[in-house]
């Protein structure tokens, strides 16, 4: 079977899956987050957090108690890293360096998960567990349910409340995440993905010596800094090792994962207003983005851009042999328009214009389907965006299922865009003028100026993958991309939560002859357009002196 034709059966057999899941889980989620009453688990929860689980919050209240949980959440990854030395299964690491513990604590709560080390030297098991992994859980509950605040917002009338934070984020976590990730787990580790608390002896062991090329069993902070290449996992190179992804269906099936919950979301949006029809047009505005985007990173990647590639048939360098081309694009599409980041394949490696469309994944907004809750939200924020720009051009006042976009929701949405191509622009400026930013890009250039703008949109989009030249271990590096993380996250999170309530308060307006019908295939195009165009404004001048200037040359 040649390359075109295992991808175009990759791609089917990956849409054909998420097909049942977007019904089954969609409506899944849809009883989670409506339901009324409480596990005797959740209720627990609650009474050790000291909430009452039945009592609504506004919409400022749902956003300091996510913004105190998150603060705490960075206190306290932060101190277990500068404490491990001290904990049990430490592994005899030293305590984390303070700007890397940083660093990892703010990527880590904001979803992001980017690594500024390599795992299995830095970290001891203790912190892997119950500070890493645990935020794996939280912080995509906590996307989640902010996804639904913001529908909550819809589907309201006259309210002045959008939800529970900590009913939405335990319910979130003991309902969705934890059930799949146990059920996944059982099937990985059949298929070969292991799961140990080997000492670092039996890992380097086990691993071939993988350790005395990632700087021995006990990792010093010189090291560390030196190091400084963006990590991976626990291995320091995510689903590319054998040990995390051992095979093309267990990569498939990575694939799968990162993409459920998201494409679940717009089937439960649509339940949640009432209009199932409205989740449809969503949903397809996603397919749509999605589907372009992998089509042609594939081609790219497939039918390489310079002389080599294209003798030796296909773009190779940096991709497992086992995955394939095929298998290593849609993986890596799949993982930038998601805000997940993990990798199998060196985008790094990837040819110059395979390379600007996981860019350009996450410029997009990682909408299609985003990430677990942010990539509905942002997807609805677009639509918002979109009814406007159609009220203003018949001359109506915009209206989204029922509720009217005034200045003071089109403010809010427009804020909400605008964070993250200010974090990108002005950290990749930054970065590119002053010394301690240009010391870490391993590629002068094109290529280089590339490795900076793919780590501050990975940053400002909490995606957490990179371009693997750049060594970001640094202070300075780990403190720029510390706070690109956090105001990436939690500004956008106020603006959608403050329009959240603002559209709960909002009394229904009845549909007219002139209101704009939002679930037909001409929103699903004009919202997609509008999408495609606001990021090709913002961002099209970068990406025109880094992977285009290097795909034309």
């Amino acid at each position: 079977m040649g390359a075109a034709a295992a991808g175009a059966v990759l791609v089917l057999s990956v849409v054909a899956v998420l097909a049942v899941v977007h019904l089954l889980l969609g409506d899944y989620l849809y009883r989670v987050y409506t339901g009324t009453r409480h596990s005797a688990a959740e209720r627990l929860v609650y009474r050790l957090v000291g909430v009452r689980p039945d009592a609504e919050q506004p919409w400022a209240v749902y956003a300091r108690a996510l913004l105190a949980f998150s603060a705490v959440s960075v206190l306290v990854v932060y101190g277990m890293q500068r404490l491990q030395d001290k904990l049990v299964l430490g592994l005899g690491r030293p305590p984390v360096p303070a700007h890397v513990a940083w660093n990892t604590a703010v990527s880590f709560v904001t979803n992001t998960n980017w690594q500024s080390y390599p795992g299995e030297t830095v970290m001891g098991h203790l912190v892997q567990m119950a500070a890493l992994a645990v935020q794996n859980f939280v912080s995509a509950a906590v996307g989640m349910a902010v996804a639904v605040a913001l529908v909550r917002g819809f589907a309201r009338r006259q309210a002045d409340t959008i939800g529970n934070f900590w009913v939405d984020l335990v319910r979130g976590t003991f309902r969705v995440l934890l059930p799949i990730a146990f059920v996944a787990a059982l099937v990985l580790v059949a298929g070969g993905v292991v799961q140990n608390l080997a000492s670092p002896h039996e890992v380097a062991t086990l691993t071939g010596g993988t350790q005395a090329i990632t700087g021995g069993p006990v990792a010093s902070q010189e090291a560390v800094k030196e190091l400084g290449t963006n990590g991976g996992g626990f291995y320091n190179a995510n689903s590319a090792h054998p040990f995390e992804n051992p095979s093309g269906w267990t990569n498939w099936l990575q694939i799968v994962l990162l993409l459920a919950i998201p494409v679940a979301l717009p089937r439960t949006f649509g339940r949640m207003v009432g209009q199932v029809r409205q989740g449809h047009a969503i949903i397809a505005v996603m397919a749509v983005i999605a589907l372009a985007s992998v089509l042609l990173t594939n081609v790219f990647e497939v039918s390489g851009g310079a002389t080599v590639p294209r003798a030796a048939g296909a773009a190779l360098e940096g991709k497992e042999i086992r995955f394939g081309v095929p298998g290593s694009a849609t993986f890596a599409t799949a993982t930038t328009l998601t805000s997940t980041g993990a990798v199998d394949s060196a985008h790094d490696s990837f040819t110059p214009l395979g390379g600007m469309m996981t860019m350009l994944n996450m410029m997009l907004g990682e909408v299609a389907p985003g990430g677990a809750g942010s990539g509905l939200y942002g997807i609805l924020v677009l639509a918002v965006i979109t009814v406007f720009v159609a009220g203003l051009m018949v001359g109506r006042t915009p209206e989204y299922l029922g509720k009217k976009i005034g200045s003071r929701e089109i403010k809010l949405a427009s804020l909400y865009f605008l964070v993250t191509p200010a974090l990108v622009l002005a950290g990749t400026a930054a970065a590119m003028g002053n010394r301690a930013g240009l010391a870490a890009m391993l590629n002068g250039g094109p290529h280089g100026l590339s490795e900076i703008l793919y780590a501050f949109t990975s940053a400002a989009n909490n995606n957490g993958s990179a371009f693997g030249g750049i060594s970001a271990g640094t202070p300075w590096w780990c403190v720029a991309l510390g706070l690109c993380m956090a105001f990436g996250r939690f500004l956008p999170i106020v603006f959608i939560l403050a329009l959240a309530g603002s559209l709960a308060r909002q009394a229904p307006v009845p549909a007219s002859a002139g209101t704009l019908p939002t679930h037909r295939p001409q929103f699903v195009g004009m919202v997609a357009g509008v999408t495609v165009v606001l990021v090709a404004l913002t961002f099209l001048p970068a990406l025109a002196l880094a992977p285009l200037a290097e795909g034309l040359s």
